[in-house]
């Protein structure tokens, strides 16, 4: 299963879709819509989609979901990725998708100066964030921590492989957003007249509402629950995608830990951001940028922005409250 330990944008977009369909202009006949929810990817994803023969297409998509994983997960005995992890350093032929998200997340690797970085995958599976394992030995982590160097994983043709023969790839934190990204071409390939797709929180937006008004997408707030909004922001076809460091944590010895692990010293990493909200033209794209945002800490979150294709927008919430936005897009913020 592909589990977002380290690098993981948590649940935090919920779907404003209430109406859509109703919306429409009287001129118009009601979109055929079908939505959906299923355990996949170890989380619930629930797809909706306005269009013709959508409740097939929904089967097609969830089974992508099951496609991918086979690929990029880091348990699954068999996958491309568990097949580069234990091959000693040895090249693996892999399916050209694994090559090309590994070769994207590499070249993101060099645009945040390794701040997101696939080789993490041996100080991922260290952490329990359920808190049942307390934490790592300090040796343990130095040992991970020293596997972690993004420019170790070679690339040639179509094999991968380590030159460290210990470290570990971990796509967990781009996986979601690769497979949002490539169910939305999926569901508009076939016609749809939009769609929206949430994979745990990763939520991509394809094509437009059936009544032409923008999609509404609804931000949580750090430390509210579920239902408290922090504000709302409206777009055509994007992907918004969160991350933030309050959701997974556990206490251990008076102290708490969050899930968002720091390449460089193996640990929680210490940073002024609570959470980050990006939207942008890829939902991968948003899954590694608004965590190397979070990594990087506010005075260097811009420079990320403007170096990355694709980024629309962002709102951060600092630790004493405060936001900052940027980009192209108006966040609709409650009081």
């Amino acid at each position: 299963m592909i589990k977002k330990i380290l690098l993981s944008p948590i649940i935090l977009c919920v779907a404003l879709l209430a109406g859509c369909a109703a919306e429409q202009p009287s001129n118009q006949q009601p979109a055929d819509q079908a939505s959906e929810t299923r355990l996949l990817l170890d989380t619930f994803c629930t797809i909706t989609a306005f269009g013709p023969d959508t409740p097939s297409l929904l089967d097609e998509a969830f089974d992508l979901c099951s496609r991918y994983e086979a690929l990029f997960s880091i348990t699954v005995e068999g996958s491309d990725v568990w097949r580069i992890n234990h091959a000693g350093g040895m090249p693996v032929a892999v399916d050209p998708e694994t090559l090309a998200l590994i070769g994207e997340m590499l070249e993101f690797g060099v645009i945040t100066g390794g701040k997101f970085d696939i080789s993490i995958g041996r100080l991922s599976a260290l952490w329990d964030f359920t808190g049942q394992s307390g934490i790592p030995s300090e040796a343990d982590i130095e040992f991970a921590r020293n596997t972690v160097n993004y420019e170790n994983i070679v690339v040639s043709g179509n094999t991968v492989r380590l030159a460290d023969p210990e470290a570990w790839i971990d796509l967990g934190g781009v996986a979601k957003g690769y497979i949002a990204d490539r169910i939305a071409d999926l569901l508009m390939d076939h016609g749809v007249i939009g769609a929206v797709i949430d994979l745990g929180g990763d939520v991509a937006l394809a094509g437009s509402k059936p009544d032409g008004t923008p999609w509404r997408i609804g931000i949580r707030r750090p430390f509210g629950g579920r239902a408290d909004m922090l504000g709302v922001v409206e777009t055509g076809a994007a992907s918004i995608v969160t991350s933030g460091t309050y959701a997974r944590k556990f206490e251990f010895g008076g102290v708490f830990y969050h899930h968002i692990l720091d390449p460089n010293t193996g640990m929680p990493v210490e940073t002024d951001i609570v959470s980050v909200t990006i939207i942008a033209d890829s939902s991968a794209i948003g899954d590694a940028l608004s965590t190397a945002a979070l990594l990087a800490g506010s005075a260097m979150a811009a420079d990320l922005f403007d170096q990355v294709p694709g980024f629309i927008g962002a709102l951060i919430v600092l630790e004493n409250g405060d936001l900052m936005e940027y980009g192209d897009i108006v966040f609709q913020l409650f009081d």
